[in-house]
């Protein structure tokens, strides 16, 4: 069993054509719903977006991602590492879900799969202190925040990261108290079934309670609204045809496949 999590834990879902989040426990480790006397495992379930408010990603909060910047971080246009968090946002177009198909745009070949643990606000955060921070977390989720590989790590990015479907979210949101730990879980990432990637949180700049600390004290957080603790470098790159598999320690598994533009992005391949 994963360190600091719980087998199963109380969830919240979403299935589509359903407005309403469902609330159940889930198995994490088997990836399966159970209500009552039954189990149902992911893949019979039709699962929509879980997310009502809106998504924030951070950059360069893995110590792998400073790293790799080397002397570039201390050159133009900041000339030293970011003092505070630096965001952006995943807006409504890019919303996916477990299940659903990631499309490739025309004239590229390979997207980058960007495994991120997802913190979920349940109440009005504003400048948060970090003994306190976690109070203000509904519970966490898998994002893959997609994007078309690119170097264009100052200026926005928007052609690259907010096409439709690049961020696949699910399948659920499980309650805070299942992560004992949300800044010590593992993170992987399977293309085709095979381990790609495998990183952790406890190797963020900024723990989960400090980023939102350092967030808050600039912006309020919403509830329903998601902030990404970041993506871990070296993010894999996946091509049409490959199956996706997010596994966050505690939090489950979140399965896409990867399809042509041309073909329905919604359409259901798990």
């Amino acid at each position: 069993m994963e360190k600091g999590v719980k087998r199963l834990s109380r969830a919240s879902f979403r299935v589509l054509g359903e407005p309403v989040l469902i609330k159940a426990e889930v198995n994490t480790r088997k990836n399966t719903v159970v209500i009552e006397d039954y189990e149902l495992i992911s893949n019979e379930i039709q699962f929509d977006n879980p997310i009502t408010g809106t998504v924030y990603g951070t950059l360069l909060n893995f110590k792998g991602e400073l790293e790799r910047l080397g002397d570039d971080v201390n050159n133009e246009p900041y000339f030293s590492p970011p003092i505070a968090p630096v965001l952006y946002i995943k807006p409504v177009n890019t919303f996916n879900c477990y299940g659903g198909s990631i499309p490739m745009p025309v004239g590229i070949s390979k997207l980058e799969m960007g495994a991120a643990l997802g913190i979920v606000i349940g109440k009005k955060a504003v400048a948060v202190d970090e003994s306190t921070a976690l109070s203000y977390v509904a519970g966490y989720t898998i994002v893959n925040d997609v994007r078309i590989p690119h170097d264009s790590l100052y200026r926005p990015a928007i052609h690259f990261q907010a096409r439709d479907g690049f961020c696949p979210i699910g399948p659920w949101i499980i309650d805070r108290h299942g992560v004992e730990n949300p800044d010590n879980v593992s993170i992987r990432v399977y293309i085709n079934d095979k381990l790609q990637q495998e990183n952790s949180t406890s190797n963020l700049v900024r723990s989960v309670s400090r980023l939102l600390a350092d967030v808050t004290e600039f912006m309020t957080l919403s509830p329903g609204d998601v902030l990404l603790v970041g993506v871990p470098e070296d993010a894999p790159q996946a091509s049409v045809g490959d199956k996706i598999r997010i596994e966050i320690d505690g939090i489950g598994s979140l399965e896409n496949v990867i399809v042509d533009e041309s073909e329905s992005k919604w359409r259901k391949l798990i």
